[in-house]
């Protein structure tokens, strides 16, 4: 009885637990495989949300920099404008400085007149007083009081100079009084046109200067914008860049749970050849996480295509052909381990990351053979496979071949 309740109570459950299906904790599941879809969604669609805004940016940076343009086009405009009345202001400043110059000789001259005029006024009167004071010298007086006929021609002549000075004093005084007048007259037209030339000049200064300003003004409040949208944009692409980083590691640990998956479920062992309609063979069997030409963070057109394996998969030559190139993670860089064989003159193909190599520099391979072995080597977010194909040396679609 002991012996059938021991049996009942331990040994059956037991029994009954080693029945369940073990799920380990570590194991992919299709809920996990799911999940991770949802995230490669989320993230797919934050890079679309960034490429849009990035696009706005860009469009936003271009209509400030065609307003700049414009706007720096007014003030080339306006200073070649600026750079006229300039040279007009010299020439203004020029007539000016003549003018200036004129001025300053008329009233030398003017002053001179009136010095002048002072000194042939104070003859004048002093004339007129001894006239006044003499007799004036009649032709017999003159005649009878000379000795000879030679002090007569004297008396004469000395009788016509008198008239003479007398009369050069009077047109003097005149012309001096006239000649002033018409300097002062002068002197007024020449101060007038001094001030409407001196307030023409600062007049164009100003409205040039403030025309000026005010595009300069508003030429860096559209810089500053443009500055401003500039920092959001490089904000929106690191931001951008981070999400395909992301994206390409989501990617590769989907090819990962993929592969698991499709393992368990009994599909081909990894390294089984796969066709396609095309004249190569899949290099690996596994599914694709880039596609040809997809546009990354580091460079805008993939040049190939990724196929998600686990580590070690065999690879397998998509056709035949020769090794022509065989090159280590670290004489090529971002490929990691990298291997292209040439099909024929002009068609070649090339297998990057893997995690080591299954053929040698020259060799010659056929279709399906094994040149290496995936892994991720180089630069890369997770386990998988790069292929291309290159036609004279530039890659095409691989699709195209496989």
């Amino acid at each position: 009885m002991r012996l059938r309740l021991l049996i009942s109570g331990v040994v059956l459950p037991l029994l009954l637990w080693a029945a369940l299906p073990i799920v380990s904790a570590g194991a992919p599941t299709a809920h996990s495989a799911a999940t991770l879809q949802k995230k490669i969604d989320a993230t797919r669609g934050k890079i679309g949300a960034r490429k849009s805004k990035e696009r706005v940016l860009t469009s936003d940076i271009a209509v400030y920099s065609r307003r700049i343009a414009r706007l720096q086009s007014r003030i080339g405009t306006l200073q070649g404008r600026q750079d006229r009345v300039q040279a007009e202001l010299d020439v203004k400043v020029a007539e000016l400085d003549r003018t200036q110059a004129q001025l300053r000789a008329e009233r030398a001259r003017l002053t001179r007149l009136r010095v002048r005029l002072r000194a042939a006024r104070v003859t004048l009167a002093h004339r007129l007083r001894e006239l006044y004071e003499a007799d004036k010298p009649d032709l017999v007086t003159v005649v009878l009081d000379s000795r000879g006929f030679a002090d007569l021609l004297e008396r004469s002549d000395f009788m016509r100079r008198i008239g003479q000075q007398d009369k050069r004093i009077v047109d003097g005084v005149r012309a001096a009084q006239t000649d002033a007048r018409a300097t002062s007259t002068r002197l007024a037209a020449l101060e007038r046109g001094q001030s409407r030339i001196a307030a023409a000049i600062q007049a164009r200064r100003d409205e040039v200067a403030r025309l000026k300003r005010g595009l300069l003004t508003t030429r860096d409040g559209y810089d500053e914008t443009k500055a401003q949208k500039r920092a959001r944009l490089m904000s929106v692409k690191g931001e951008r860049e981070q999400l395909e980083g992301s994206l390409s590691s989501l990617k590769a640990q989907q090819a990962k749970i993929t592969a698991a998956l499709a393992r368990s479920a009994g599909a081909l062992p990894p390294g089984a050849i796969k066709r396609g309609s095309g004249s190569m063979i899949w290099p690996v069997n596994g599914p694709i996480t880039s596609p040809f030409c997809e546009r990354r963070a580091w460079e805008s057109c993939h040049p190939g295509i990724d196929i998600g394996v686990p580590a070690g998969t065999p690879i397998r030559a998509a056709a035949g052909g020769r090794v022509a190139l065989l090159q280590g993670e670290a004489a090529s860089g971002g490929y990691g381990n990298f291997t292209c064989v040439q099909h024929t003159r002009s068609l070649a193909t090339c297998y990057a990351h893997q995690s080591r190599f299954a053929t040698s520099m020259g060799a010659s391979v056929t279709q399906g053979q094994i040149i290496g072995y995936s892994g991720c080597t180089g630069r890369c977010f997770g386990d998988h496979l790069h292929f291309e194909v290159r036609v004279n040396g530039s890659v095409v679609n691989p699709l195209n071949y496989l």
